[in-house]
């Protein structure tokens, strides 16, 4: 992996005068300055003029100062805020400034140091916090506020003992062990350390890199899961000068850049390697260093590749999930599979190509199990993205997928769930796969779902007539008949309704009366009434309908109903329409709305059944008109049922008065006994009946033969009965007066009582003074005028 890219930015040219001396022992760096120390104890101040990585850098020497006689200046360190740059030369830290080079003798030196490092605090402040390894404890150690913490010994050369800051107030020490260890001012570490090789001479952080000097090679690790990265090999180099922009590496007369591999770029090859897992964390934890755009579509892409990878590898869980997360156009997995429909004419697959890619259609050739799989897959990931946002980028793409997927494998339940719900299915795709697969019931769900509800109906129509596919031809036929009860289209219900009457007018019928709520399609009832003319069956259930279900009081919906029922009941038994209902619950039916319809013309019902066998209903229509004994007169001579007579005369009397009632019954017996065949029957009526009939009038209808034996029941009970109705009118009127004491009581209690009545007093109601004697005092002691209560009576 390309980390790091290196560039010469400076070298020293021989002077051509004899042995050249000038070896570069250390660097600093801070902004345009540069600062060389070298082996013969001078420190030269260079600037700069560029800082462009591709080029080398055109240097002006503006100063030098030798510290010495002798020795090597072995460590520079630029403190800006203070303007000071610290110089280690023979075994002392000395501070001068960082622009004249002058000694600043106010500063008092720092012995016995072998190196030392300063923290990033001290850019912010005008202190300084510093580590430093000493020669004589042999102990690396961090000093701060006039404290010291050891952290660990070691036992090496001056030369090979590391200190480098790499983050604010952190440091990157060569440990025991060959370890590259994190070690923040407290002593503490967040990062694990880097295993590294061993006689490593410096080492530089360049986040998320930590970079090893060794042998003339640099070592790049990744701090983020410590593991190599690259190698770079530098004759000669003996140190590492890490700033912002990137690494200085010294050699003795030259000065090299490690510029870093912009991360975009890295990300990218790190994915064209199917390092996906590598990729992804360090474009997590590098989130903040990338504008916000490239961060999300390099997320993206990482995390598809990814998903790619784990496709191939048939975890299909995994596969899905980081293409949902990556919101992968769905269109890219549609396209690697063969004889799978891609819609949309401008879509070009964009997905990194992955080494473990396989092909799909030898797949399906040669490994049929395994690519069944595949197919799985697609359907759940497909089935999964397309109600969401990822899904409505391609939605016809995915439906006419989705279509052929289903269609293919013979999972006609899925494809049935799929057209009979809101979709984007491409017709002119999928209407030929179905009519040369046969399933025009499909067909017809498919076009009513796009609205084409006349090509919907007309399919499943031509499957009816030709009873071509199962389901069967009844289900189908109820599909229609579903279909146009929640149809809002009239003309297309216009064109069906026929052919459906004409097949069963049950179900027929259906279309009008079982409309659903969401339906804004309303029929007039003339309108239905017209068509259903030439359909007795269902012109009757429409009628029930208006009469029971919208309580229709028109005259016309009433009296068409009743001459309906009469029709079937008068019809030959042999009507195709007869065999559906009884005649005996027709006949109920007809009753029942005779008794309760008050709606119906009576006289035009009554001409129609007059010389029929229908004589009860005659009977209740003669009731209807008042003719009471008229009615009875039919039930008993020509229908012959006394207990049709006899209910008749309850029915009848129920609700009304008790002079009513006793008129009715007293009829009835006299109808009775007009007859020497029914005295039986008359003694039955008044014996059952004694409380129904009035006792002196039966006594005057009797004839004088009977003897008194025959009627002793009724007269025992209708004497039972008067004496037990005058006790209970003594009994009402007897509370009645207790009630009317009650009520004197009251009156007399309030009476009795004294009201006071001044001048100031006003009435409750007008709040006016009372300025007579004559006032009301109410129940809960307010007083009012007499005319104010009045007025509150009325309201």
């Amino acid at each position: 992996m390309k980390v790091f890219t290196p560039v010469l930015v400076f070298q020293k040219m021989p002077t051509g005068k004899g042995r050249d001396k000038f070896s570069i022992q250390c660097l600093e760096c801070f902004g345009k300055n540069l600062y060389i120390g070298t082996k013969e104890g001078v420190v030269e101040y260079l600037t700069v003029n560029n800082t462009s990585a591709e080029e080398s850098l055109s240097v002006r020497e503006v100063g030098k100062r030798q510290m010495g006689r002798s020795g090597a200046v072995s460590q520079l360190t630029a403190v800006p805020v203070l303007n000071h740059l610290l110089v280690l030369w023979d075994g002392s830290v000395t501070v001068l400034n960082m622009f004249s080079l002058e000694l600043l003798p106010a500063l008092k030196k720092i012995q016995n140091v072998s190196l030392f490092c300063i923290s990033e605090s001290a850019v912010q402040t005008d202190s300084i916090e510093l580590i430093a390894a000493s020669t004589k404890r042999k102990t690396v150690s961090v000093y701060k506020s006039q404290t010291t913490l050891d952290l660990f010994p070691h036992n090496l050369g001056k030369q090979n003992i590391i200190a480098n800051k790499c983050g604010k107030g952190e440091f990157i020490l060569n440990g025991p062990g060959c370890l590259g260890m994190f070690v923040m001012k407290n002593g503490t570490s967040q990062h694990p350390p880097v295993q590294w090789p061993d006689g490593v001479v410096d080492a530089a952080v360049h986040f998320p890199y930590v970079l090893a000097l060794q042998n003339q090679t640099i070592y790049i690790y990744s701090i983020l899961d410590q593991q190599l990265k690259q190698t770079v090999p530098l004759q000669s180099a003996k140190s590492l000068v890490s700033t912002e922009e990137s690494v200085f590496v010294v050699a003795d007369k030259e000065i090299h850049r490690l510029s870093p591999v912009p991360l975009q770029d890295q990300i990218e090859d790190l994915v064209k390697n199917q390092r996906v897992d590598e990729a992804l964390m360090l474009l997590d934890r590098l989130q903040d260093l990338l504008p916000k755009d490239s961060y999300k579509d390099l997320h993206k892409n990482v995390i598809c590749t990814s998903g790619m990878i784990k496709f191939y590898r048939e975890a299909f869980v995994e596969a899905k999930d980081l293409f949902i997360k990556g919101e992968l156009d769905p269109r890219e997995i549609i396209s690697l599979y063969p004889a799978m429909p891609v819609m949309s004419e401008d879509f070009t697959p964009q997905t990194t190509a992955v080494s473990n890619a396989k092909d799909l259609w030898m797949l399906s050739r040669d490994d049929w199990p395994t690519y069944q799989q595949y197919l799985i897959f697609l359907d759940d990931f497909l089935r999964e993205v397309r109600p969401t946002g990822q899904g409505q980028m391609c939605p016809q793409d995915i439906d006419s997928a989705l279509f052929k997927l289903y269609l293919e494998q013979g999972e006609y339940g899925k494809l049935d769930q799929l057209v009979s719900s809101q979709n984007n299915c491409n017709l002119q795709m999928c209407v030929p796969d179905l009519e040369q697969h046969r399933r025009f019931f499909t067909l017809g769900l498919l076009y009513q779902s796009q609205g084409q509800h006349f090509n919907a109906i007309q399919t499943w129509v031509k499957i009816v007539e030709e009873q071509s596919e199962d389901p069967s031809h009844i289900s189908v036929f109820q599909h229609i008949v579903n279909t146009l009860s929640n149809l809002e289209h009239k003309p297309i219900i216009w064109k069906f309704v026929d052919w459906v009457l004409q097949r069963d007018q049950e179900a027929g019928i259906l279309i009008f009366t079982k409309k659903h709520t969401s339906s804004h399609v309303k029929f007039a009832p003339e309108e239905v009434l017209t068509i259903l003319s030439s359909y007795p069956l269902a012109l009757t259930l429409f009628l029930e309908y208006l009469v029971s279900e919208l309580h229709s009081k028109e005259e016309k919906h009433h009296t068409m109903l009743v001459t309906s029922y009469v029709k079937w009941i008068l019809q030959s038994i042999e009507d195709e329409y007869n065999n559906k209902t009884s005649k005996e619950e027709m006949r109920h039916k007809l009753q029942q709305i005779l008794w309760q319809s008050p709606f119906y013309n009576v006289d035009a019902i009554y001409n129609q059944i007059t010389p029929s066998f229908l004589h009860v209903e005659r009977a209740i229509l003669l009731g209807k008109s008042g003719k009471h004994k008229k009615a009875l007169q039919v039930l008993v001579h020509e229908e012959k049922d006394q207990q049709a007579a006899e209910s008749y005369c309850r029915r009848t009397s129920a609700g009304r008065d008790r002079k009513f009632t006793q008129g009715v019954f007293l009829s009835l017996l006299q109808i009775y006994l007009e007859s020497c065949q029914h005295v039986i029957t008359a003694v039955d009526l008044l014996n059952k009946n004694a409380a129904s009939f009035d006792l002196v009038s039966v006594l005057r209808v009797l004839p004088d033969s009977w003897s008194l034996k025959l009627v002793l029941r009724f007269l025992s009970e209708s004497l039972r009965g008067t004496v037990h109705d005058k006790r209970m009118r003594g009994l009402e009127m007897s509370l009645a007066k207790v009630e009317t004491l009650r009520h004197k009581h009251v009156w007399m209690e309030a009476t009795h009582e004294k009201i006071r009545v001044d001048g100031g007093c006003v009435c409750h109601s007008c709040q006016k003074r009372l300025t007579g004697p004559e006032f009301l005092r109410r129940p809960t002691g307010e007083l009012t005028h007499i005319s104010c209560h009045g007025g509150e009576s009325g309201h």
